[in-house]
C-alpha cells in the first residue's frame, strides 16, 4: 500500500483551536471533473445538496493522557483502547518539562507506571513493535471518574500547550453511560458549529449518527489503524441505503460504515471490532464522498483518501493545500471530496 509523499513545513501545522470553530478553510475537490475550489467551512450548506446524508461520529473524546512516573522518571501514558478481559492498549511516552511527550521506545514487559493517587499501569506485552502495549490498569476508582480527575487530552509536539477538553469535543459528541469514548478527537467534525448544523438541516441535509471509539493516532509511526470498537444503528443503515449521496465525516465514518457494507454496497446494522483498512486495493462500497482534515506525509489514511478521490485529484489537492497555506492536524483546515 503506497501513499503520496510530501514535505510538511512547520508553519502549516495548526498550533491552537480556531475561533470560531467553523472559521477554517475548506478545499472542495470534485472527482467528476477533477476540479479544486477554495471555500470556507461556513459555505458547506451551500455546497451540499438536499438529501445528502452526512455520517457523524458521536464518540466523545476522553482525557486519555495520564502523567506518571517510571522508576522516578516523569512519564505519560496514553490510554488508547479498552479491550475485553480488563486489558488496555496504551502508549508509554517520555515527559520533559512542559513540552509535549515523545514516544518511549525502549520500554519492556513488566514496566510499571505509577499514576496519581496510587494508580498503576503495568505493561504486559507489546501490541506493536516498540510503541503500543497491552497493559493492565490498577486504579483507585473506575476509569471514567479517574480520567475526569487526573487525565488530560492527548496532544502532540506541534501544539505547544494544553487546552481544555472542550476544545477536543465535536458538537456531535455524546458521553456514554459506560464511560466509553475516543482516545483522540474524531477531528473531521470539529469545524461543525450549531449554526452550520442548523443551516444544513434547513437545506435538507440529513445527519446519520454512528459510534467509533478512536485509538491513538499513528502520527509518529504511520501505522495502519488498529482494531477499534464501533456501532452502526439500524436507523443509520436505513438512511445510508436510501440516500442519493453519502458523505462520511472523517475517516472514522468510512471505517465504521464500510465495516458493515456488503459487496453490493448495502449497509447492515452492527457493532463490534473493526480491522477494515480502506485503500485502492479495498475500495469503498457505501461511501460516496468525504469531509476530512489534512493528513501527515505517508500516513495510512491517505490510502483511504486515494480510494475515494483517485490518485490524480488527491495529489493535486495536496499540492494546492501546500501552495495555498492550508493548516494541518486536528485544529487545521478541512478537505471535502465529492463524487
Amino acid at each position: 500500500m503506497t501513499t503520496i509523499d510530501f514535505d510538511l513545513p512547520s508553519r502549516l501545522e495548526a498550533v491552537a483551536p480556531p475561533s470560531p470553530r467553523d472559521g477554517v478553510r475548506l478545499m472542495v475537490g470534485r472527482v467528476h471533473d477533477q476540479s479544486i475550489e477554495h471555500r470556507r467551512f461556513t459555505d458547506l450548506p451551500d455546497i451540499l445538496e438536499p438529501g445528502d446524508v452526512l455520517l457523524v461520529n458521536t464518540s466523545a473524546t476522553l482525557p486519555a493522557a495520564l502523567r506518571g512516573w517510571v522508576d522516578g522518571e516523569d512519564a505519560e501514558v496514553h490510554l488508547s483502547t479498552r479491550l475485553p478481559g480488563d486489558l488496555w492498549v496504551v502508549e508509554l511516552r517520555h515527559v520533559r518539562g512542559s513540552a509535549a511527550s515523545t514516544p518511549w521506545l525502549d520500554a519492556t514487559a513488566g514496566t510499571i507506571v505509577a499514576t496519581p493517587d496510587g494508580g498503576r499501569v503495568t505493561l504486559v506485552a507489546a501490541a506493536s513493535p516498540g510503541r503500543l502495549w497491552f497493559a493492565t490498569l490498577d486504579l483507585p476508582r473506575e476509569v471514567p471518574a479517574y480520567l475526569a480527575e487526573w487525565g488530560r487530552p492527548i496532544r502532540y509536539g506541534y501544539v505547544p500547550r494544553d487546552f481544555p477538553l472542550a476544545e477536543y469535543q465535536t458538537v456531535f459528541a455524546t458521553p456514554r453511560p459506560d464511560g466509553g469514548g475516543s482516545a483522540e478527537m474524531p477531528s473531521a467534525a470539529r469545524p461543525f458549529s450549531p449554526a452550520v448544523v442548523t443551516r444544513l438541516v434547513a437545506r435538507g441535509v440529513v445527519f446519520a449518527p454512528f459510534i467509533l471509539h478512536t485509538g491513538v493516532s499513528s502520527l509518529e509511526a504511520h501505522e495502519p489503524p488498529f482494531a477499534e470498537w464501533f456501532r452502526v444503528p439500524v436507523e443509520t443503515a436505513d438512511l445510508v441505503n436510501n440516500a442519493p449521496r453519502v458523505i462520511a465525516v472523517g475517516t472514522t465514518a468510512v471505517r465504521a460504515i464500510e465495516s458493515v457494507a456488503d459487496r453490493r454496497g448495502r449497509v447492515h446494522p452492527g457493532d463490534g471490532w473493526t480491522e477494515v483498512v480502506i485503500s485502492p486495493e479495498r475500495p469503498v462500497r457505501a461511501v460516496d464522498g468525504l469531509i476530512t482534515g489534512w493528513h501527515e506525509p505517508q500516513a495510512s489514511h491517505l490510502a483511504m483518501l486515494e480510494a475515494i478521490a483517485g490518485r490524480p485529484l488527491l495529489a493535486a489537492s495536496y499540492r494546492a493545500a501546500l501552495d495555498e497555506g492550508y493548516l494541518w492536524h486536528e485544529f487545521g483546515d478541512s478537505h471535502l471530496i465529492l463524487p
